[in-house]
């Protein structure tokens, strides 16, 4: 069974997602397609799964946003990620597009990127960690929470 946790504030749509496999994709599709998923950003190592699937369903699949677990993403991630949030939420006609994302659990990487958007879209950092926390539990460590604070200063 998918674990995926859906994430909404304004005109951000994230879902956030552990990582599939080939064997657990299809039951990840439906999901993603009914929540209009226009992107996927795996941020883990290797390709678990192959990507045709997901090009059916009309989901871009993004490989350019890799760090190490357990760490904060670098300056030209957060601007790769954000600039991928603008072209997806604010530079289109479909406002109710979604874009998912995982690591390799989705308690890490994938939460520190989604945090980022609702921090850079005005909101608190302690309550972007606690939106998330609330439907992603155990979502973010110390590094993770620090880094974001800084981001929210």
């Amino acid at each position: 069974m998918p674990r995926i946790s859906q994430i909404s504030e304004g005109n951000l749509h994230f879902l956030i997602l552990d990582c599939p496999s080939d064997a657990t994709l299809p039951d990840y599709l439906p999901i993603l397609e009914e929540h209009n998923v226009s992107d996927l950003v795996r941020i883990c190592d290797g390709s678990p799964y192959q990507v045709e699937p997901l090009a059916k369903i009309g989901a871009e699949v993004h490989d350019n946003m890799k760090f190490p677990d357990g760490t904060a993403p670098s300056k030209t991630i957060i601007d790769t990620w954000l600039d991928l949030n603008n072209k997806v939420f604010f530079d289109s006609e479909g406002t109710d597009r979604h874009i998912a994302v995982h690591c390799v659990s989705g308690i890490g990487r994938a939460p520190v990127l989604v945090a980022i958007s609702l921090i850079e879209g005005g909101m608190d950092f302690s309550d972007a960690v606690a939106k998330i926390r609330a439907v992603r539990r155990g979502a973010l460590n110390k590094t993770q929470i620090n880094f974001l604070e800084r981001q929210g200063a």
